[in-house]
């Protein structure tokens, strides 16, 4: 009987979490203007062939803007297509504060690439001037992501929408698409759209206990606090993720944009290993090399251009450093979200672990994916103890948005 009862609450309690996310994204939307708005209908629109799949399916609002799923992020963490049978490579990152990172560039200083968006730098936002614009281009046509054949297929599917009135009132004319110049013009319009929604005040809320913190509004618990000066001293968490405001922000954004190998294993669960037969429309199988797939990470991407192919070698391996705004992000705290670009890690706790012992060896770790390129200079063996990690583990936890409304 008491345990029936406990599991009723919990329910209550997370019910009871929804609806208030539900509030606070209800009442940031009312302040989106024309473009945001728009953005907004296209980004939860199930805009792919078969029309089963958006945006928002990956990039979920009230599990930051990140993976909705408790049964794939326990798993492999990589989310199925519109065709159910094809799987990606990576977990979704999440949507919110990536409007934030800079032109994909190479930082000769510091010998580092800095910007774009994807895990592996891809969307460099050179073609529209966001890397968020270039990446919202990309999903559409991904035949493992949302399926559709062309350009044209997805403004088709927005011609024929309830809103395309407001898109009409946003760009001044109807949506169009009889010429590849005019194709071209609308689907990079749709994709500035999307990036506008990600963009605004909805989605880069800036509403978290920390951001309530540093207003001076409330103060946070002893082990908060602990754990911010462990997050910014011993731990080293801030020499990758910086807890004050910096040159893209005037709000801190707990990422620097660069990349990073950071050991992490292969996730075994991981479903684009069983790629290999499954199929493209063209008969050539999603992953050839199968089980021995090795994801390549920023290295990839640069081998395909020619101004940094030289560079390819040393950056193997490596993936962008994500926000950690919103890493808790969640509908009660038992949901499992997954950690890493392939979702290797299910918890906090585990991934904050790792940091602090993989190079441990008496704690056992599987060897790296890529072994090469691997930073050992700012994580591996720190020597936190297990109330030092807890500690930072309960900062993490402020740092999820709906804990107020800025001014």
């Amino acid at each position: 009987m008491t345990r029936g009862i406990c599991l009723t609450k919990i329910k209550l309690w997370t019910l009871l979490l929804v609806l208030l996310l539900t509030v606070l994204v209800g009442s940031a939307s009312a302040e989106l203007i024309g473009e945001e708005q728009l953005g907004k209908k296209i980004f939860f629109d199930k805009i792919s062939d078969p029309d089963s799949m958006s945006c928002a399916d990956c990039h979920s609002p009230q599990y930051g803007f990140t993976g909705p799923i408790a049964g794939i992020n326990i798993k492999g963490s990589v989310y199925r297509g519109a065709v159910p049978q094809r799987f990606g490579n990576r977990k979704p990152p999440s949507a919110a504060y990536a409007t934030l990172s800079p032109i994909f560039h190479y930082d000769e200083d510091e010998g580092l690439f800095v910007g774009g968006n994807f895990w592996d730098g891809r969307a460099t936002g050179e073609m529209l001037g966001n890397p968020a614009a270039d990446q919202a281009m990309g999903p559409f046509l991904n035949p493992v992501e949302q399926n559709n054949p062309s350009k044209e297929a997805v403004l088709e599917q927005i011609a024929t929408s309830r809103y395309a009135g407001l898109w009409e009132s946003v760009w001044g004319e109807p949506i169009s698409y009889a010429t590849p110049e005019e194709i071209d013009i609308n689907y990079n319009r749709t994709a500035l759209a999307i990036a506008a929604y990600e963009n605004s005040s909805e989605v880069n809320q800036f509403s978290s206990k920390y951001d309530a913190y540093q207003d001076g509004i409330v103060e946070l618990t002893e082990e908060e606090e602990w754990g911010l000066e462990l997050f910014n001293g011993k731990a080293m968490c801030s020499a990758c993720h910086p807890s004050e405001s910096g040159p893209y922000s005037d709000y801190p954004l707990f990422t620097d944009f660069t990349y990073d190998n950071l050991g992490i294993p292969k996730n075994p669960d991981n479903p684009f290993y069983d790629m290999d037969t499954v199929y493209l429309d063209d008969g050539s199988p999603i992953n050839p090399d199968g089980e021995n797939w090795v994801d390549p990470g920023l290295g990839g991407f640069l081998a395909t251009v020619p101004e940094w192919e030289d560079l390819a070698d040393e950056n193997k391996g490596k993936h962008k450093v994500p926000t950690l705004r919103n890493v808790n992000q969640q509908p009660g705290n038992v949901f499992p979200k997954a950690y890493g670009h392939n979702g290797y890690f299910k918890s906090l706790e585990d991934i904050v672990h790792f940091y602090n012992t993989r190079d441990v060896a008496s704690e056992g770790w599987p060897e790296p994916e890529v072994p090469e390129n691997v930073n050992t200079d700012e994580m591996g063996d720190l020597g936190l103890n297990d109330s030092e990690e807890k500690a930072i583990v309960a900062f993490l936890k402020t740092l999820s948005d709906g804990y107020y409304v800025p001014e």
